[in-house]
């Protein structure tokens, strides 16, 4: 979660997951960001597993790993019973409040 806590290192994991693959020329290209601030991003987003890379000549192709997202969807899951029985704690007080 770490990783992903930086807006841009976040915009760019996110353009990565909106395609199949992608090169860092395009992921530069509109962001704002330097091509060295790219991959510097792209580094973090790797050493998370949360991206792959796949060479090709003179140029890198990177990809979403969906398998670096496992422990951010654990810890989501566990949330999401707490505030489920919350939310039927909830239903239950407001049904005595008012039948």
């Amino acid at each position: 979660m770490k990783t992903l806590a930086d807006p841009t290192r976040r915009a760019v994991f996110e353009r990565i997951v909106g395609t199949d693959e992608i090169s860092v020329r395009d992921l530069t290209e509109g962001s704002g960001v330097s091509q060295g601030a790219i991959s510097q991003h792209l580094k973090s987003l790797k050493l998370a597993g949360l991206v792959a890379e796949r060479a090709q000549g003179r140029q890198v192709f990177y990809r979403a790993e969906p398998k670096g997202l496992a422990p951010l969807f654990d810890w989501m899951s566990h949330y999401g019973i707490f505030w489920r029985d919350r939310f039927a704690d909830l239903r239950t007080l407001l049904k005595d409040i008012d039948p």
